[in-house]
């Protein structure tokens, strides 16, 4: 039973305190003293920790790498920039449950979040979670189920209502999620099928959350012209659900947006909260966003059937019928064609080698340089030749905007990261929490040290009851980063996005060094986590 003593650190524990300096002493996987010294204690193992921060692991509440274990997944790009527990599942998007029926259409939708699919995956949560406690991990990792995947595994992309029998059972898979041991429940109203549901429906399907008191997290119809109304439509299921609401990514997209809707929705919120309802947000720190180009297929062009609307796109006709409906404006769902524009839309993953010569163009530039008809018809191009797994990022945001969000007492930090097989990922899978120290914390001073580290450790942590998790308190689970906050930076960027983090001297993840100076040591310290409500 090794000993280790952390010695001398400036502390960040998690909190919103101000940081002490002292020592951390670690025993097996539990930190079992704090402060100048434990005198019943031997180290085995002192670490030298002067003029280094000590903080906890970072936990990230949002990220996609559903697939990632059954794949061969190092999780160095995750360790690298300190994150040491992620939760899955996000977006509605959730690798289970899955249907014989509908399994092959809902994992060709999924592979621009999720990434291919395995051989032989799960097909329920509870083998699930059971596959993921069978093999090494390396990083803790949490999951929730989608209500998107829900809906697909049950009806397909059918745009019908749930009838009586298929919400009973689409409530049923949800209790038995949260009873398994899901630390919540994913929304992903923006994405096809779920786009097709009422707040009535959404409410009625989500009753097991609040009767379990657990959380959803939303990915909300609108995050355009609509967010304001959105977040309204959010808040509402939530109420009605009777559960606590975290809202994913919260931000304002479209330039004629910016510096004002983020600024209403804030005041829905805060009133929301007011009045008792437990509503908090999260976002990333980047100005562009990642998905599926999915996303720009106008509901009223897909009429509920996915595999027909992408087979519509390889004809004359299907081309002609998207321009036309890419150049609408619709009351119910944010046309990104029109609000951003296709000069915004950068195109960041494709599933066919031939596809490659598009990889980090815009939608705009590319359709001009290699002779399609406009960017429409490329576009059309990619999602029938691809059957729609094709990646993209959109520069959506304005920094004023997301510093707005950022300073909100009740925002956390994650990073969104999504899993396309692609050599240029959105930079935010690479460096978003060493981002937030280089960027809001040392250079622009939007946030101390221990706000930063708060929002990235302890407060998602409690979000997601992830108990042990995200602080550095006696009998807390001995995640654990130390770091020289001047030397501990992200690299990636969007024109060279595949750059690890550097600086981090020393992580520890369940009292196992998986860091050390900046290299990976292990790829099997993590645990599966299951969340008791």
């Amino acid at each position: 039973m090794a000993v280790m003593r952390i010695q001398g650190g400036l502390i960040y524990d998690g909190s919103l305190n101000e940081p002490t300096r002292g020592d951390v002493w670690v025993k097996d996987d539990r930190i079992v003293a704090m402060g100048e010294g434990a005198p019943s204690l031997t180290a085995d193992e002192t670490v030298n920790a002067r003029g280094r921060a000590v903080c906890p692991a970072f936990v990230d509440i949002h990220r996609h790498p559903d697939v990632k274990p059954f794949t061969g997944w190092t999780g160095e790009t995750e360790l690298r920039q300190g994150i040491g527990t992620t939760v899955a599942g996000n977006c509605g998007i959730s690798m289970t449950p899955a249907s014989p029926e509908h399994a092959a259409a809902q994992y060709a939708f999924d592979e621009p979040v999720l990434g291919p699919m395995c051989e032989n995956p799960p097909r329920t949560y509870r083998d699930y979670i059971a596959a993921l406690e069978a093999r090494p991990l390396p990083l803790n990792m949490a999951a929730m189920i989608g209500t998107g995947s829900v809906r697909v595994s049950l009806k397909g992309f059918s745009d019908a209502p749930f009838t009586r029998a298929e919400m009973e059972k689409a409530q049923s898979i949800i209790a038995d999620s949260i009873d398994a041991g899901a630390p919540g429940v994913s929304l992903g109203i923006m994405y096809l099928p779920e786009c097709y549901g009422s707040p009535g429906e959404f409410a009625d399907m989500l009753k097991p959350v609040g009767e379990r008191r657990s959380l959803i997290t939303a990915h909300i119809r609108g995050e355009g012209d609509s967010m304001v109304q959105s977040v309204a439509e959010a808040i509402e299921i939530a109420r009605r659900a009777g559960c606590a609401l975290e809202v994913s990514h919260f931000k304002s997209c479209g330039v004629k947006n910016w510096r004002r809707d983020i600024h209403r929705a804030i005041a829905l919120i805060e009133a929301a909260r007011a009045a008792g309802q437990d509503v908090t947000v999260d976002f990333y720190p980047y100005e562009g966003g990642s998905t599926a180009l999915t996303t720009m297929l106008p509901p009223a062009f897909v009429k509920g059937d996915m595999a027909a609307a992408l087979n519509r796109l390889g004809t004359p006709e299907g081309v002609a019928e998207f321009r036309k409906s890419a150049a609408v404006e619709y009351a119910d769902w944010d046309n990104f064609a029109l609000t951003l524009g296709w000069e915004r839309i950068i195109i960041s993953g494709v599933a066919n080698a031939r596809n490659r010569r598009f990889l980090g163009m815009t939608v705009t530039d590319a359709a001009e340089r290699f002779g399609f008809e406009d960017a429409a018809a490329l576009a059309a191009f990619l999602m029938h030749d691809e059957s729609g797994k094709t990646a993209i990022i959109n520069m959506s945001m304005c920094q004023d905007d997301i510093d707005a969000v950022a300073k909100l007492p009740y925002s956390s930090v994650i990073s969104d990261a999504i899993y396309a097989d692609t050599d240029t990922p959105h930079p935010r899978m690479f460096g978003a929490m060493p981002k937030v120290i280089r960027e809001y914390v040392k250079e622009r001073r939007l946030l101390a040290m221990q706000e930063a580290v708060h929002k990235m450790t302890q407060q998602p942590a409690r979000r997601m009851a992830l108990e042990g998790r995200g602080e550095l308190t006696v009998g807390a689970y001995a995640d654990i980063l130390m770091f020289d906050p001047d030397r501990f930076t992200d690299h990636a960027t969007f024109a060279a996005p595949a750059q690890f983090a550097t600086g981090l001297d020393l992580m520890l993840l369940n009292g196992r060094k998986v860091i050390e100076n900046d290299a990976l040591l292990t790829s099997a310290a993590g645990r599966c986590l299951r969340v008791k409500r």
